[in-house]
C-alpha cells in the first residue's frame, strides 16, 4: 500500500462527505491533501484501545473496522462497522482518550491522520466543520437505529436489517448494487446482532431459503431487495446518503433489482 491509496481512500471519504454537506473546490482541495500514514492490521486485531490517547484518526483504505464495547468478563459487543471510505474515529479529533475501542475484522489498511490537521481544517472552513459534524452524527444515528433494530428485531430481521445497511453503503459508493463484499465471519455478525454464531448461520440459511439473498465466499448477492427490506423493517433515510430527500431519494438510487 502506498500513500496514493491513501490519496484514494480521502477521495472515497471525500465523497461521502458531499452527499451529506456541499463543499468548495477549495474544501475538497484541503481534504485530498490531508498528510497521512499507511497502516496495516491483520484480521481480529485491536486498533487502538480502551483509555489510549490517541494522536490520529483512522480512515479505512481496504478490509473493515468494528468499534466495540467490552463487558468485565471480556465479552464484547460491536456497535459499528466501518468499510472502505470510512473515517472510523473521526471524534478522536476533538476527544483523543479512546472510550469506543476499535478491531480490525480482517486483515485491514488503514490511512491514519494526525488529529491536528483535522482540527486545523475545521477552524480554516466552517463549511468542513460542518461536514465532519455531519459525520458524527451520522455515526450517531447509525448507532441508535442498530439499538431499535436489536432491541425489537427478530433474529431474521436484525441480520436482514445489517445486510440492507451494507448494501446503500457500499452500493452508494461502487455502483453495484446488488452485491457486496461481507468482510465479517458469522462470530463477529453475532457479535453487533447479538446472537451466537450457531444463531447467524441458521438465520442466514432462513434468508438464502426466502429468496432475498446469497451469501457465500465472503460475498452477498441481493435477489429480492423488496423482500429483503421488509424482513429488516429497513428504511434508509438514518443513513443520509442523498441531500435532498434521504428517505424517498435513496430508495430510487440504491433500487435493487
Amino acid at each position: 500500500m502506498t500513500l496514493v491509496e491513501g490519496g484514494e481512500a480521502l477521495a472515497l471519504w471525500l465523497q461521502r462527505l458531499m452527499l451529506r454537506s456541499p463543499l468548495s473546490q477549495q474544501d475538497q482541495d484541503i481534504v485530498r491533501s490531508f498528510p497521512g500514514v499507511i497502516r496495516k492490521v491483520d484480521g481480529t486485531r485491536d486498533i487502538v484501545r480502551l483509555g489510549e490517547r490517541t494522536s490520529h484518526v483512522s480512515l479505512v483504505v481496504d478490509g473493515v473496522v468494528a468499534r466495540f464495547g467490552q463487558t468485565a468478563d471480556g465479552n464484547r459487543q460491536f456497535t459499528a462497522f466501518f468499510i472502505r471510505g470510512d473515517m472510523a474515529d473521526l471524534h478522536a479529533a476533538v476527544m483523543p482518550v479512546v472510550s469506543s475501542p476499535l478491531q480490525s475484522t480482517c486483515p485491514t489498511v488503514l490511512f491514519q491522520i494526525d488529529r491536528q490537521v483535522i482540527r486545523t481544517a475545521a477552524a480554516q472552513s466552517p463549511s468542513l466543520a460542518k461536514a465532519f459534524w455531519c459525520d458524527c452524527v451520522t455515526e450517531s444515528q447509525i448507532g441508535a437505529e442498530w439499538l431499535v433494530s436489536i432491541g425489537r428485531g427478530s433474529a431474521l430481521s436484525r441480520i436482514a436489517h445489517l445486510l440492507c445497511e451494507f448494501a446503500c453503503r457500499y452500493g452508494v459508493m461502487s455502483g453495484e448494487r446488488d452485491r457486496f463484499p461481507l468482510l465479517l465471519t458469522q462470530a463477529h455478525i453475532g457479535d453487533a446482532v447479538g446472537l451466537t454464531a450457531v444463531h447467524v448461520n441458521r438465520t442466514i440459511r432462513a434468508l438464502r431459503e426466502s429468496g432475498s439473498v446469497i451469501a457465500e465466499a465472503g460475498q452477498v448477492t441481493i435477489r429480492d431487495w423488496d423482500l429483503l427490506r421488509r424482513q429488516g423493517g429497513f428504511d434508509p433515510g438514518y443513513l443520509h446518503l442523498n441531500d435532498t430527500d434521504p428517505r424517498a431519494g435513496l430508495h430510487v438510487e440504491l433500487e435493487l433489482q
